[in-house]
């Protein structure tokens, strides 16, 4: 599954602004949205307020967006990989990954449930602090949506593991099979809106 991870390190987004509306469920974190995008923040507050697409904020800030958010998770800083292979952990315990899409569209899954195997929520909870039912609970709305959308920027990318950062994010879309559908997709912003 890591494979097609390297293809998002360019900052190009998977599917289009547009798309943003389209989704069942939209996980931001890095991004503070609703400052940095106004306008795409907008897409993501319509999308909420007028369609019902459930909201994953991953922040350990109180910022704007995680006031429409179903889910808030306050990380803490540095612990992206960990509450990310943690989501992934629940969904592949709880076989709520989309197996055809793992079939016959990915690679290494094997070593990918392996990596993993060690993110259980209560080791999440120890390392990230985010509590293990919300951890829990945002890893079964993300897998379950016919169509989830990530969107992140900085907050992801500038770290010394960022690029483990982005590919993490790309595995647990793979994995729950939102790419390459209308609404889904891997979402990079940019530091800025003009950018």
């Amino acid at each position: 599954m890591a494979g097609l991870a390297a293809a998002f390190g360019s900052g190009a987004m998977t599917n289009t602004i547009g798309d943003i509306e389209e989704s069942d469920v939209i996980l931001v974190t890095g991004s503070n949205t609703t400052e940095n995008h106004p306008v795409l923040s907008s897409y993501i507050k319509r999308a909420v307020t007028l369609r019902g697409a459930k909201l994953i904020v991953v922040d350990p800030r109180r910022i704007k967006i995680s006031g429409f958010a179903h889910y808030w998770l306050r990380q803490n800083l540095g612990t992206d990989v960990v509450w990310i292979n943690g989501m992934m952990n629940v969904i592949i315990n709880e076989n709520l990954y989309d197996k055809k899409f793992v079939e016959t569209r990915t690679e290494g899954f094997e070593e990918l449930k392996k990596v993993v195997e060690k993110y259980s929520p209560d080791y999440v909870e120890k390392i990230a602090g985010i509590p293990q039912e919300h951890l829990k609970e945002s890893a079964r709305l993300y897998a379950g949506a016919k169509a989830a959308g990530i969107c992140y920027c900085m907050g992801i990318t500038q770290h010394i593991s960022g690029t483990d950062n982005v590919k993490s994010l790309a595995n647990l879309a793979m994995l729950c099979g939102h790419m390459g559908i209308e609404g889904g997709g891997v979402n990079p912003l940019r530091g800025q809106n003009n950018v």
